[in-house]
């Protein structure tokens, strides 16, 4: 039985909930996190629209003019969603078997800046929160 589920119709810019987090990737883990995420299990992929999350993204901060975010290695996460009830929704993607393992091997990549963070699966947070200060629709 397939794990997939079919991806929802994309909401227009100004729907569903922006959600925005940062994280550090160990240096000398930066090419393999590169190469997991290249590839994504399926399953993972599954339990993220399962929980209402039609879009994210991860992207890393570079600058190479003034190698100031070059030797953070910081990464931004961004997701959608569109869900109706985003704790229980969330709550719901640690379900997922697959996730679950998923997190085991990319958190030993990663290095939280959330003080008494353990991991993506419990504790106070994995990622850091980020605040939306501007956004253009349209």
């Amino acid at each position: 039985m397939s794990t997939e589920l079919p991806m929802p119709q994309l909401p227009r810019t100004n729907e569903g909930k922006r959600i925005c987090q940062v994280i550090r990737v160990k240096p000398a883990q930066l090419d393999e996190y590169k190469k997991v995420h290249a590839a994504v299990w399926p399953e993972v992929l599954g339990a993220l629209r399962k929980a209402h999350v039609v879009v994210t993204s991860l992207i890393r901060l570079v600058d190479y003019s003034i190698h100031y975010f070059e030797p953070h290695n910081l990464l931004i996460a961004h997701m959608r969603y569109i869900g109706n009830d985003f704790e229980k929704d969330m709550e719901g993607i640690k379900e997922s078997e697959a996730t679950r393992r998923w997190w085991k091997m990319t958190d030993g990549m990663q290095e939280s800046f959330v003080p008494g963070a353990t991991g993506s699966e419990s504790g106070p947070g994995w990622w850091t929160s980020a605040e939306e200060v501007f956004r253009l629709e349209g």
